[in-house]
C-alpha cells in the first residue's frame, strides 16, 4: 500500500512538471518559426469569428512525440 502511495505521488511530481513545460511552450508558441503555419494547417476567417485547426501541425508534433517515446522505451529496456 504504501509503495502505491509512493509511486501515486512520482507520476503526479512528473505530471506536474510536464505541465509546467507545456505551458512553458505555449507562451513560446509564437517565436517558434513555421510552428502553426505549415500547409494544411486549416485557417477560417469569418466576418465574426476566427476558426483556427493546426492540422499538419499536429501531425508532426505527434510523429516527433511517437519517435520520442518510443526511443524512450526501446533504450529503458
Amino acid at each position: 500500500m504504501q509503495e502505491q502511495i509512493h509511486s501515486i505521488g512520482k507520476v503526479l511530481i512528473i505530471a506536474g512538471i510536464a505541465f509546467v513545460v507545456i505551458g512553458i511552450l505555449l507562451m513560446q508558441f509564437d517565436k517558434i518559426p513555421l510552428i502553426g503555419k505549415l500547409p494544411g494547417d486549416i485557417l477560417v476567417r469569418k466576418k465574426n469569428f476566427t476558426v483556427y485547426f493546426p492540422l499538419a501541425t499536429s501531425i508532426i508534433i505527434s510523429i516527433v512525440l511517437s519517435l520520442i517515446f518510443y526511443l524512450i522505451n526501446r533504450f529503458r529496456s
